[in-house]
């Protein structure tokens, strides 16, 4: 699958809307009971890039994006305003925000993650695009200096320089991305229209990576 590692113009991302999408099966039996079931173990999000488009050179921009995209051939980054930190979005992220992973010894590389915690259920997402210069790490409660771990940006792993003790808990502190593509091959603009107020319709719809 192509991608391009270069985020969607946050100014216009900023005023998008969209959000996580789940599918989940329905059946309703004869005595009016239900059956429910999920082909997705993980929620994938859609937005609509075109609600953020405010003035004309807007539109410009989002259509040269669009084209060096080739519409949906290849998937870019795109920040979700909404939900792009391992913490609560008026906090900054802390080496101690979430557990990804516990040491045993000998495995250094741990994949970023972000757990959804409600009640006693929780969901927890995997976290691929994380944004370059904002991970910070801790083992134990410790944080690791810069220079005792690499975090690859394109896929989420975290690469320890020196492997974590049995039982102690990894955690991490980010920014992120997520990874999206197009979710259409054209993009119908008309000046007039435009300033009359209405905008452009471009769904985005994030891809596994």
């Amino acid at each position: 699958m192509g991608f391009h590692e270069i985020r969607f113009p946050t100014s216009l991302s900023f005023g998008s809307a969209g959000g996580p999408e789940r599918r989940t099966e329905v059946v309703t039996l004869a005595n009016g009971f239900e059956e429910r079931n999920t082909p997705w173990a993980q929620s994938r999000r859609r937005y609509d890039a075109g609600m953020g488009v405010r003035s004309l050179d807007d539109v410009a921009a989002l259509i040269a994006f669009f084209e060096a995209r080739q519409g949906r051939l290849y998937g870019f980054r795109w920040k979700d305003w909404a939900d792009f930190k391992s913490c609560l979005p008026s906090a900054d992220p802390a080496p101690g925000d979430q557990v990804i992973g516990t040491g045993d010894g000998a495995t250094a590389v741990f994949g970023l993650t972000k757990r959804y915690v409600s009640g006693s259920e929780s969901y927890q997402r995997p976290i691929a695009k994380p944004v370059t210069g904002t991970v910070r790490v801790a083992v134990a409660g410790v944080e690791v200096p810069p220079g005792g771990f690499s975090v690859d940006d394109t896929t989420g792993q975290v690469t320890l320089g020196v492997a974590p003790g049995a039982g102690q808990v990894v955690t991490a502190g980010y920014e992120y991305d997520v990874p999206v593509r197009f979710d259409t091959d054209q993009i119908v603009t008309s000046v007039a229209s435009f300033q009359a107020g209405d905008v452009p319709d471009v769904p985005v719809v994030e891809v596994r990576v």
